[in-house]
């Protein structure tokens, strides 16, 4: 399926509902580097990161599971649309990308180890998609809240191009006041939908193309 927001021609067209989820929500279809702690949310001595990795759906997981992270929300950055829907990211035509926003305690996890999940958690070398969700919607990159977080970023993904050997398509891009929350049945969709996700994330082939990449140092989930 190369965009989960626009479902292909039957037979495919259940199966791309079954990923959605939509018959369970109805309002669906109605619709490397170190430092760099980032910007402070209301809440005292918390910070916020932000990074698109393709499906929301698949990387809320591995940040959940970090101790010092707070809360996950899946969302949308670097479009100009104002609080865009899903079914106009997943068009393609608002710049936007799905991403996940990460809020977490400096004290307790630093930003470079949230950018160590956010590379053992996608595919570097994919332009323009991840795994099998194609488009810009679908890009990598990270979203840096303030010029410490852009620097780390960079010095990550140098550090990432060197360790791999080839350079990388994973952009580094200011978030700005993009980002919008994206609709409640999209939050935490692994454990509100846990076999729905599964069969998703099977089909896409993410666990597999994260083994090819980083091998043991992958963040697959059928290990």
């Amino acid at each position: 399926m190369s965009a989960r927001g626009a479902c292909p021609a039957a037979p495919l067209a259940s199966l791309c509902l079954l990923f959605l989820g939509l018959a369970a929500h109805p309002a669906a279809a109605a619709d490397e580097g170190g430092g760099g702690e980032g910007r402070v949310t209301g809440e005292a001595g918390l910070a916020l990161a932000t990074f698109a990795g393709g499906c929301f759906w698949c990387m809320e997981p591995p940040f959940d599971a970090l101790e010092g992270v707070v809360s996950t929300t899946a969302g949308y950055a670097g479009g100009a649309e104002r609080d865009p829907t899903y079914r106009q990211v997943a068009s393609g035509q608002t710049g936007h990308a799905e991403v996940v926003q990460v809020t977490f305690d400096p004290s307790r996890v630093s930003y470079a180890e949230l950018l160590e999940v956010f590379w053992r958690n996608i595919d570097p070398f994919a332009v323009d998609r991840q795994f099998c969700d194609s488009g810009p919607q679908y890009r990598s990159a990270i979203f840096h809240h303030d010029e410490l977080q852009r620097a780390a970023a960079e010095a990550s993904l140098a550090a990432i191009e060197a360790r791999l050997g080839a350079a990388v398509a994973t952009r580094i891009e200011a978030v700005g006041d993009t980002f919008h929350a994206a609709e409640e049945y999209h939050q935490d969709y692994y454990l509100k939908n846990p076999l729905r996700y599964r069969y998703y994330r099977y089909n896409c082939g993410r666990d597999r193309r994260l083994e090819q990449v980083w091998g043991s140092e992958s963040s697959r989930e059928d290990k």
